[in-house]
């Protein structure tokens, strides 16, 4: 696979586009809860046409808390993924070994930031958010697979995060300015990830043959059903937090057709 990708030149990139926390979500600042948090393609709460504007608006917020909070929990994984796969080569090439580390540090600083995020969100919303987990469950049902198969879990994760910020989130006028910071000071650093990742994938592969290749796959297919089975779980979790916050319940078709809308 060829790309002009190499550790210095990410870790260039990275140190330009690092940021700190309170940088991003300064003490005192609020979420504008008047307004829509996720851009509509991502949210996909505008076809419930039986609900209002305004709870259509809370069932936003409430996947927007989603949005950061499986990041929070999927990285809560990638943290000691990339802790070990750094730890081998501590003798080695020195910007590798930076570079990797840089990204474990970066990687504790999203969970730090979604935690307060989580916080900032419930002190406002007034309604408690559950998210699937815990993280160390999670965690430990990734990271039993093949280290290819989760560095193709994690290259996905992160090339999705791209893509949403890029196509979705950059020109949404619409939505709460802080959250989207949120959402843009994150995708700022996953681009350093993902070419990372890219590389730990390469050297994963390095030498393998087609069986291992093929067996590397079926099990990056067996992490993905599992984590698809996670937001399923966590589509549930996301209604019951609207129940709570608009006092509506749905009815059984009601509520149907919200599974099959978000």
């Amino acid at each position: 696979m060829y790309h002009d990708n190499s550790y210095g030149n990410i870790l260039a990139a990275a140190s330009r586009a690092a940021w700190q926390i309170d940088e991003v979500l300064p003490p005192g600042a609020r979420l504008d809860f008047s307004r829509n948090f996720m851009p509509e393609n991502l949210a996909r709460t505008a076809a419930i046409d039986f609900l209002s504007d305004d709870e259509r608006r809370v069932l936003n917020q409430v996947r927007g808390h989603e949005y950061l909070a499986i990041f929070g929990l999927v990285e809560e994984f990638i943290l000691p993924f990339v802790l070990d796969h750094a730890r081998p080569q501590l003798s080695g090439d020195d910007g590798r070994v930076r570079a990797l580390l840089n990204f474990a540090g970066e990687e504790a600083k999203h969970i730090d930031l979604f935690k307060r995020f989580h916080k900032r969100f419930t002190d406002s919303f007034g309604t408690q958010c559950d998210v699937i987990g815990p993280p160390d469950a999670v965690a430990a049902e990734v990271l039993k697979h093949d280290p290819l198969s989760v560095a193709l879990a994690i290259l996905q994760i992160e090339w999705m995060t791209q893509r949403h910020y890029l196509d979705s989130v950059r020109d949404d006028s619409g939505i709460d300015p802080l959250f989207k910071s949120l959402l843009k000071h994150h995708w700022m650093e996953e681009a350093s990830h993902a070419r990372l990742d890219q590389l730990m994938v390469e050297a994963l592969a390095d030498g393998r043959d087609e069986q291992g290749i093929q067996s590397s796959i079926d099990e990056y297919l067996e992490i993905g059903m599992f984590l698809d089975n996670g937001l399923k779980a966590q589509v549930e979790l996301n209604l019951d937090a609207f129940e709570r916050a608009t006092g509506r319940k749905l009815t059984p078709a009601e509520h149907q057709l919200s599974l099959i809308h978000i």
